[in-house]
């Protein structure tokens, strides 16, 4: 089932911008975590573990929600369809695989904020990990990106035509 154009052309765009969102999104966690990490003032570091919570569970876990979902839909409703080429299949499973890997790091933020929410002082090492996954992270969704514009040739083996 092929959608018409201007509904296509809407669900292209909501999924352009819900995956730049979210990249976005990512880059700018990792400026924040690299500002903690370096910084020598405690209040800073307290500051960005507090802010992390919010910038991951309202902004970065529903853009890649959002990215997913609206990916699908538009798969489903375009001659590219799913499951027939390789490149559309590789962007799901990286964009599976990279919202399982958030959704684990997201409770070690949530951790790490009610924590920074209890004491005066917390130990700025714990932002290595959040520069690491926030980092990777990037890396990661630039790789659906390119598989975008390039396309790939290849059809899977369960393509009709």
């Amino acid at each position: 089932m092929t959608m018409p154009p201007r509904l296509r052309k809407l669900v292209l765009t909501a999924h352009i911008t819900s995956t730049v969102g979210w990249l976005g999104a990512a880059a700018g966690f990792l400026a924040l975590a690299v500002a903690g990490l370096t910084s020598q003032d405690p209040q800073m570091v307290r500051a960005v573990y507090l802010a992390a919570e919010p910038i991951t569970s309202f902004v970065i876990v529903p853009l890649a929600f959002a990215s997913l979902v609206i990916g699908v839909v538009q798969s489903l409703g375009t001659p590219w369809g799913l499951f027939r080429h390789y490149w559309v299949l590789f962007k799901l499973l990286i964009t599976i695989f990279a919202i399982i890997i958030l959704l684990q790091e997201a409770r070690t933020v949530s951790v790490f904020a009610a924590r920074a929410a209890e004491m005066d002082f917390v130990d700025p090492r714990g932002l290595e990990s959040y520069v690491l996954h926030s980092g990777l992270g990037v890396l990661v969704l630039l790789v659906p990106t390119v598989l975008s514009v390039y396309k790939p040739r290849g059809r899977t083996p369960w393509t009709r035509w």
